[in-house]
């Protein structure tokens, strides 16, 4: 064969050596010819086409960092989200890089984006409760494009992520996902309306919550997809999706569609005839760490679908459904002697529109062996308020080996668990009705240890029938034929007949002793502790209807109860509450104390007495506790009482925190209470006011408390009161307060009372004597303050010799007249007669003498400090001629006129739950009877809250 000749092999080279440094020499040049240009283009872009503020450290354009297209980088890349969320970061990047379109770029001199890639980025997607976004940055003009003939355009077809950390918080629908170390390749024809979206993406640690419960942590998820995606209407359906969450194959199939004020879906999410091992993969950390001890086999199929609208705005949510079946399982912990095998499940949930009112639960049949014992079990339930219950469950197992098999984490159980049950009905608690129900339980030689204490509680012996034929609480029977148990070596007896719920008859007997604290912590609770000792020999037998009617003859309650070192912590008391010691000795209906002593933060209680309807009080919510006692202390602290159920959260409306004042809440009186209390008090402290040798009576009654004929010593003044206090919500409580003083000094009372100092202000350099004889009602708010616009009342303020020094009011009248003497006048023997309604203050027409002069004052103030008087300055030496004046303005601004014509002020009328009504008012006509409350020097109330 003839080789060819020189020349042509040198062209050949040459014209390949040439076309090569060309290629070459364009990927250098194009980016120098072209930088201004692309990067101001994409700038023009970007400021055209986003509502979101951009920003990046430098833009660079090169053919190599994502060879072999030319791309504008971005270093340092930030996008803030669209409203509400515009001061917070959508995207940020070490780079985002467009892919430039050579062609368009050399020919058309257009610049087409047609690729992007992310790397190393936070995309933090938000949601709030109104379902408002953050990612709604892009703004799209259809008739600005189609006449836009401009220089550059987004035609995507590659979108790439790498090795980045996606957040979506979105709390409209209580759901959390946040995926680290996420890579993501996406193609298609992106610029297309309508367009197929091949995707292949891997993410390292996938996490998602809902509802606050963390349902996937730290998962590995592989994915194949094909989307179609119509960007006319933003819609998005899921063709072809294959998924791997570490090993578990799952099929996702669906649609989304964004709509104007929520979105539509329609997600299958299915995985068929999986290994049983695989889907414990799946689940979250502890499972796994339990799954590399345990041999697990068998098949499952699972499938959850999610279908309907979102719309938070109407209310309206998708419908939620689940199914999974367990077929041939076999689990063997730890390679145990005897493993769980034959495990059948059928179990399907649905929740229409997510409502847990119409939640729907069918476990069709659940079964396992462990050896030759059993469980197996048919639930179904409907409702959650008011289940609708079938449910028939049969056991005889052997607790021992079935722990062993299934190797459950941080409790140790023993013993021989039998029981058979049936029930089929609605439970409605309201209406008194349960499911019929038959069923027995046994368990010989329990054993029980938690991880979180040493000591177990052991020689666990139950045996109790439960029947209901009629399914009301009526026909109830509850028999604990023999309940026993051995806690650190004490022994404990219990033997139960309960039967009619309804009008309860009971035949309780009980002995033992308990370390309160030791018990508790095998099975403790989050927002609740115990502590101390209880030791019980008691025997109740009788019924409701006869403690109720009084029949005790046919009671036959006995017994003692000791207390000691009872502390109880509760999330609902702000102190921890502590029975020193208390002995308790039960006969028929009553409860006799005898050595009792409490103390709750620096409260101490001293109290006998007896409390009746016990156990009727214990054993229903419809029962009344009765008592009658005398309490005694050296010192209550009424402010550590103060309810922390109102604690005010930050709001998540735009996630920006608003920070509120922190409410403690009212003090609430339980309802199911009838005790009455006389009571003694060396001090007690309320609100910073100090009052001592406290003694009158107290009843508490029917969620009302009542303090009558109570006297008190206040900055040595004898002080008698009547109060009526009931709280309403945990945040609104109403009080009828009456109260006489004689004789107080009005400075130590402005110096010691805070209420007097915001009530009467403007008393702060007044000396002298004062009495009081007033009754005040009204609301309190959830920081037990009072809310003026509610209160009405009224009474006499007696000034008995009172030197007034620095009322604006007097000052102001003394420069309007040239009268000296009205600047800081001395008053003596002066009632002042006053009513309160609608947050106005009315004041009686009164008199008094100042050297020589007569001054006769009538009208109003407001509780926000607004003023509307009448004055007439009677001159010397009768008054018979006086200088009429009118006085309005503030308490801090008095504006002095004369004349007698007034302005209205407006009255604020109080509407539980609606904002206060203002309407004006008329001054009332000179002096007539009685008037209103408070005090004529109430110029400085604060503002009404």
């Amino acid at each position: 064969m003839k080789r060819p000749p020189n020349r042509l092999i040198f062209k050949i080279l040459k014209i390949t050596g040439i076309t090569v440094g060309s290629i070459l020499l364009l990927l250098f040049l194009i980016p120098i010819i072209f930088p201004g240009k692309i990067a101001e283009e994409v700038k023009t872009f970007a400021n055209k086409k986003l509502n979101g503020k951009l920003d990046f450290k430098e833009a660079n354009l090169s053919f190599f960092n994502h060879f072999p297209s030319l791309t504008l980088t971005l270093t340092d890349f930030s996008l803030k989200g669209s409203a509400p969320y515009k001061e917070e970061t959508l995207l940020s990047a070490n780079e985002v890089a467009f892919g430039i379109d050579v062609s368009s770029l050399l020919f058309d001199k257009k610049i087409n984006i047609d690729k992007i890639y992310v790397s190393n980025a936070l995309i933090n997607v938000k949601v709030n409760k109104k379902g408002e976004a953050n990612y709604n940055v892009y703004n799209s003009d259809n008739k600005t494009e189609e006449k836009d003939s401009g220089s550059s355009s987004l035609r995507l077809e590659k979108i790439a992520i790498e090795d980045s950390h996606i957040v979506y918080d979105d709390k409209s629908t209580k759901m959390l996902i946040d995926a680290k170390g996420f890579n993501y390749v996406g193609n298609g024809d992106l610029d297309k309306a309508i367009f197929d979206l091949y995707t292949e993406a891997h993410i390292e640690d996938f996490n998602f919550t809902y509802n606050g419960e963390q349902y996937l942590k730290n998962k590995k998820v592989n994915a194949d997809l094909i989307t179609k995606i119509n960007t006319n209407s933003l819609a998005f359906i899921f063709q072809q999706n294959n998924l791997k969450i570490n090993k578990l194959p799952v099929e996702f199939k669906g649609k989304f569609d964004f709509l104007s004020n929520g979105y539509d879906m329609d997600f299958n999410i299915k995985s068929e005839d999986s290994k049983l091992n695989d889907f414990f993969t799946a689940m979250p950390p502890h499972y796994v760490t339990w799954l590399d001890k345990t041999d697990v086999k068998g098949s499952t199929d699972l499938l959850l679908t999610l279908k309907g609208k979102y719309i938070a705005s109407k209310n309206q949510k998708p419908d939620l459904a689940f199914n999974m079946k367990i077929r041939d399982g076999f689990i063997n912990y730890n390679d145990a002697p005897f493993p769980a095998s034959n495990i059948f499940l059928n179990f399907d949930t649905k929740l229409p529109s997510l409502d847990p009112e119409k939640l729907k639960v069918n476990i069709d049949s659940v079964f396992f062996n462990v050896d030759k014992d059993y469980v197996k079990a048919i639930i179904k339930t409907e409702g959650l308020s008011k289940p609708k219950i079938n449910a028939r469950i049969k056991t005889k197992i052997n607790l021992t080996k079935m722990d062993k098999a299934l190797g459950i984490e941080n409790m140790d159980l023993r013993g021989v668990l039998n029981m058979d049950i049936k029930s089929n009905g609605i439970y409605d608690k309201k209406n008194g009705k349960i499911p019929v129900t038959n069923g027995q339980i046994s368990l010989i030689t329990g054993y029980v240890k938690s991880i979180y204490f040493p000591d177990p509680i052991k020689d666990i012996n139950v045996l109790a029938t439960v029947s209901d034929k009629a399914g009301t609480v009526k026909d109830l029977n509850v028999d604990i034929h023999n309940a026993s148990f051995n806690f650190q070596d004490k022994p404990i007896y219990v033997k139960a007949l309960l039967n009619n719920f309804e009008n309860i008859k009971y035949d309780i007997r009980a002995k033992g002793e308990l370390n309160i604290a030791r018990l508790y912590k095998v099975f403790a609770k989050n927002g609740l502790d115990l502590d101390g000792y209880v030791f019980a020999d008691v025997a109740f037998k009788g019924s409701q209807d006869d403690a109720m009617k009084g029949n005790y003859k046919n009671l036959q309650n006995n017994g003692t109860l000791r207390l000691r070192n009872i502390r109880t912590t509760s999330e609902f008391l702000p102190k921890p509450f502590v029975i020193n010691q208390g002995t308790f000795i039960f006969n028929q209906d009553k409860m006799n104390f005898h050595f009792f002593s409490a103390t709750y933060g620096q409260s101490d209680f001293k109290m006998s007495g007896y409390l009746q309807n016990v156990i009727d009080y214990v054993l229903t919510d419809k029962a009344v506790l009765k008592g009658n006692f005398n309490l005694k202390s050296d010192y209550i602290n009424v402010d550590e009482f103060m309810s922390n159920a109102n604690a005010v959260k930050a709001t998540e409306e735009n996630e920006a925190p608003v920070k509120k004042p922190v409410a403690s809440g009212v003090v609430v009186i339980p309802p199911n209470l009838d005790i009455q209390f006389d009571a003694n008090a060396g001090k007690v402290n309320f609100a910073d006011l100090i009052l001592e040798k406290l003694n009158g009576s107290m009843v508490v009654s029917g969620g009302q408390l009542q303090l009558k004929n109570s006297n008190v010593d206040v900055i040595g003044c004898n002080v008698k009161t009547d109060v009526t206090y009931a709280s309403e919500t945990p945040e609104r409580a109403n009080f009828d307060f009456k109260i006489t003083a004689k004789d107080f000094d009005v400075k130590r009372a402005y110096k010691e009372v805070k209420l007097f100092r915001e009530m009467v202000s403007a008393a702060e350099n007044a000396e002298g004597i004062i009495s009081l004889d007033y009754r005040v009602a009204g609301k309190l708010d959830a920081n037990m303050q009072p809310i003026f616009p509610s209160l009405t009342g009224g009474g006499t303020l007696s000034l008995k010799k009172v030197k007034l020094k620095g009322f604006k009011m007097f000052g102001a009248v003394s420069k309007k007249t040239g009268k000296e003497a009205m600047n800081d006048p001395d008053m003596s023997q002066v009632d002042i007669k006053t009513k309160i309604k609608n947050n106005i203050v009315n004041i009686e027409r009164f008199k008094f003498k100042v050297a020589g002069f007569r001054p006769r004052i009538e009208g109003q103030t407001s509780f926000d400090g607004q003023l509307n008087i009448k004055m007439r300055l009677g001159l010397p030496p009768l008054g018979i001629i006086g200088i009429p004046m009118k006085i309005t303005g503030t308490k801090d601004d008095p504006k002095v006129r004369l004349g007698r014509q007034t302005e209205d002020l407006k009255e604020t009328e109080y509407d539980e739950g609606k904002a206060p009504v203002s309407k004006p008012v008329q001054v009332p006509a000179p002096a007539q009877a009685s008037t209103p409350a408070s005090d004529t020097f109430n110029q400085t109330i604060p503002k009404t809250k």
